[in-house]
């Protein structure tokens, strides 16, 4: 798997983007966000880039712990789905409230990175592509790992 990021179109800055550093912004207010947990997280976001020909639209890889990636959909669209195991959803209708770091678009902003930027033509990540791309993906690691008590398949 290639590991491409968006190229730097013109630059896009949303309000909800940081100036510098990064900053944690209220899920449901600016974006709704789909969170993918470790190598399957990679996976989804390769496929979705690969697909819009590396203009996804906005998603946050973070660089500790589970190393999430955080695919930012239109506010109010993530609930729509029903996610694969290791996918979640969060949004405003969700229980609790729900937080998302965001870098800023240059400058030292570890342990959170933009994987693909937001851009005037996709400002969120398209969410039916994204719930097709996590299932297929989901499916696919489902039929590497091994079965209680047997090789994979």
């Amino acid at each position: 798997m290639e590991l491409k990021n968006s190229p730097d179109p013109v630059p896009f800055c949303p309000s909800w983007i940081p100036a510098s550093g990064h900053a944690l912004r209220h899920v449901g207010i600016h974006f709704d966000a789909v969170r993918a947990i470790g190598l399957l997280g990679e996976e989804i976001a390769y496929e979705v880039m690969q697909f819009t020909d590396f203009q996804a639209g906005p998603i946050v890889r973070s660089g500790i712990g589970e190393r999430s990636m955080y695919f930012l959909l239109a506010p109010g669209t993530a609930a729509g789905h029903r996610w694969p195991p290791g996918v979640e959803a969060m949004s405003r209708s969700a229980r609790g409230d729900a937080f998302v770091g965001v870098p800023a678009l240059g400058g030292g902003t570890w342990p959170l990175d933009w994987r693909s930027r937001p851009t005037v033509q996709d400002p969120f990540v398209d969410g039916a592509l994204l719930h097709e791309m996590a299932w297929l993906r989901a499916a696919c690691t489902e039929t590497r790992s091994p079965g209680p008590g047997g090789p994979a398949h």
